[in-house]
């Protein structure tokens, strides 16, 4: 069955516009490192898409009660700094399919889980800020992703309905929060594979921006 045409499009940031997760997965082993703290792959990847919200909760579960977290966060944070501190490289296939958007006269927001001044920042230095509308960061909302909200706010901002947005997004929980905005997303995953449970949602999955950009046409009739 053929996809109806969408009427704006939504992107994720970190991971998904801009290769950050390969350099935060850095940042918290170097930091952990550093505390004399060892801190496995798993437990960083499962960081992936949380909000930062989420991420104390979390390596408690995984470290203990006793692990100085608030020192882990605070080490990664100044050593992602140190990282990110020139431009970020642009996932493959992105300013073609920004480019396609801009000429098909779509909007094009953010929905990144990222606080304003970090997001604005890496888009900036990146060249990316002049192809959006507007950007939803992480710190301007009550309920991160996996919930609907940024999604929700974001189809507003842009006065369309949410069914006629198109999401991209990298992390199983951005891909939940589109799907559950009623959305349709088209998941391009980074470090994490779907899960079972994503895909059962029905989501289209492809593996690069390359070939998003080629199921997006396809939906409007162009392929």
């Amino acid at each position: 069955m053929t996809a109806a045409p969408i009427r704006a499009a939504l992107f994720d940031m970190d991971g998904l516009m801009l290769d950050t997760e390969r350099i935060a997965c850095r940042a918290w082993h170097d930091a952990a490192g550093q505390l004399g703290i060892t801190l496995a792959d798993e437990v960083v990847l499962g960081m992936v898409g949380m909000h930062s919200s989420k991420v104390d909760a979390w390596l408690i579960s995984q470290l203990g009660d006793d692990a100085p977290i608030h020192l882990l966060r605070e080490a990664t944070h100044e050593r992602y700094l140190q990282l990110t501190e020139g431009a970020i490289p642009h996932k493959p296939g992105l300013i073609a399919l920004l480019d396609w958007l801009k000429a098909q006269g779509l909007p094009i927001g953010v929905a990144t889980s990222t606080r304003r001044s970090i997001a604005e920042h890496h888009l900036k230095a990146a060249g990316l800020w002049p192809y959006f509308a507007f950007a939803v960061c992480g710190d301007e909302i009550e309920h991160p992703k996996p919930a609907p909200d940024i999604y929700l706010k974001a189809a507003g901002l842009h006065g369309v309905p949410p069914q006629d947005c198109v999401v991209f997004e990298d992390s199983n929980f951005g891909v939940r929060a589109g799907h559950s905005a009623d959305c349709r997303v088209i998941m391009v995953p980074d470090l994490r594979q779907p899960t079972p449970e994503t895909l059962a949602l029905g989501v289209a999955v492809v593996p690069s921006l390359v070939e998003g950009l080629q199921l997006l046409a396809s939906w409007q009739g162009e392929a």
